[in-house]
């Protein structure tokens, strides 16, 4: 069964205040938009929106909003703000989705298992991409990509190309992207700062290096004018 979330027409300024109120009556703020219609501003219930957001499929669930004396509306969560402090959600940007049409979307990529370059060879698993970009119908949108990476030895990579395809789907980035890697942990690159003091360290060394010769040979010219002085 379809989520569905109740949305009441916001009336009168849509400015920082009349945001505010209806933020202190409970509700949230939001713009329902797209698929040839007007703007509409409504206010909608936070918490069907968190249960939206915190679902399996997340923000790429497609829901029903429903709008006093309108048809209901097929619609995703596009945008979302939350106030920093409290973490809460302040503002909503919903659009209507035609279920005809190919859509554009991220989607989580989840790993399991543990790689055998971990469990052998002492190697760390490395994950480079954590959503991928899609094309395709809005029912063919999977809640996510899992990918098992057991099989992966140290210096072994999974790549887009390696993730679970189907007709449906069509994936937006490289084939060749890497999404997760198993590294050796004793092969790290020097941060930039160990870099530029190792640079330091060897032009002293060099200048050390230069300068103790010509010393040395200074002194020997020195000890050999005084010795003739000496013999008379």
């Amino acid at each position: 069964m379809s989520e569905v979330v109740i949305a009441k027409p916001r009336e009168g300024k849509f400015n920082k205040n009349a945001a505010r109120r209806v933020r202190v009556a409970g509700k949230i703020p939001a713009v329902l938009y797209g698929s040839g219609h007007d703007p509409v501003a409504v206010e909608v219930d936070p918490k069907q929106i968190s249960r939206i957001l915190f679902s399996e499929s997340g923000h790429n669930t497609i829901f029903d909003v429903e709008i006093a004396g309108q048809p209901a509306a097929k619609a995703m969560i596009v945008d979302w703000q939350r106030e920093p402090i409290k973490d809460q959600l302040i503002h909503i940007d919903l659009k209507r989705i035609a279920l005809d049409k190919v859509l554009r979307v991220k989607v989580r990529v989840k790993l399991q298992g543990i790689a055998v370059g971990v469990k052998t060879a002492g190697g760390i698993l490395d994950q480079v991409l954590r959503e991928v970009e899609i094309e395709c119908l809005p029912a063919d949108i999977p809640a996510s990509f899992t990918a098992d990476v057991s099989n992966l030895e140290l210096y072994d990579a999974l790549r887009v190309s390696d993730l679970p395809h189907s007709g449906s789907i069509k994936f937006l980035n490289a084939e060749d992207a890497t999404v997760a890697h198993v590294v050796s942990i004793r092969e790290e690159a020097p941060t930039p700062a160990e870099t530029e003091a190792a640079a330091v360290a060897a032009a002293t060394a060099a200048t050390a290096a230069a300068a103790e010769p010509e010393v040395a040979k200074k002194g020997k010219t020195e000890d050999a004018a005084k010795k003739p002085e000496g013999k008379k």
